[in-house]
């Protein structure tokens, strides 16, 4: 069906502004339904199909755990792989010594630190608690956070509490609560 131009042209000032603007706002809302709406929807559903397949999974790994004993024979090799990568608890000197290294490498104050061994008779792990107080610049701080976690993969930092005492200062001052996870 062909539509004579004039007829177009004397319909469109009919409907003015307002009707222009109308007809503009209805074509944009139906490009945003079928350019965003439709994939965000097809997005949704994958994410459902994928939620219910990780509930199968964990529902399955659940039932695989026989009853009164601590893991599962996968989970057991791998907690003992992760035994045999973790230093000896006779080590802790060691990495306790890398870690003040560290710090004089980057011009970092460590102030006498507060140190707990723990040990957790179920894993056969020994957890070396630390709380040392820092002072030095951000960038120091940084060098020496990312040096640590490079050069000593069983510590795991807890806590980070960095503060200035006034705006101009560059230096900061603070805590920082960390981890050394060790064999024994």
């Amino acid at each position: 069906m062909h539509v004579p131009r004039l007829i177009l042209i004397e319909q469109t000032r009919r409907l003015g502004w307002p009707g222009l603007a109308g007809a503009a706002l209805l074509a944009l809302a139906l490009g945003y339904a079928a350019l965003g709406l439709l994939p965000a929807r097809e997005a949704l559903a994958n994410m459902d199909r994928q939620l219910a397949a990780d509930r199968a999974q964990l529902a399955a790994a659940s039932t695989a755990v026989l009853p009164g004993t601590l893991v599962s024979g996968a989970s057991a090799a791998q907690l003992e792989e992760l035994r045999r990568n973790l230093p000896a608890q006779l080590d802790a000197t060691g990495a306790i010594d890398r870690i003040y290294a560290l710090a004089r490498d980057e011009g970092i104050a460590l102030a006498r630190g507060e140190y707990a061994l723990g040990l957790d008779p179920k894993t056969r792990l020994a957890r070396y608690q630390v709380l040392l107080p820092v002072r030095g610049s951000y960038p120091q701080l940084r060098r020496f956070l990312h040096g640590l976690q490079a050069q000593l993969p069983a510590l795991a930092l807890e806590e980070v509490d960095l503060q200035r005492k006034q705006i101009a200062d560059s230096e900061l001052e603070g805590r920082i609560r960390m981890t050394l996870y060790l064999a024994r």
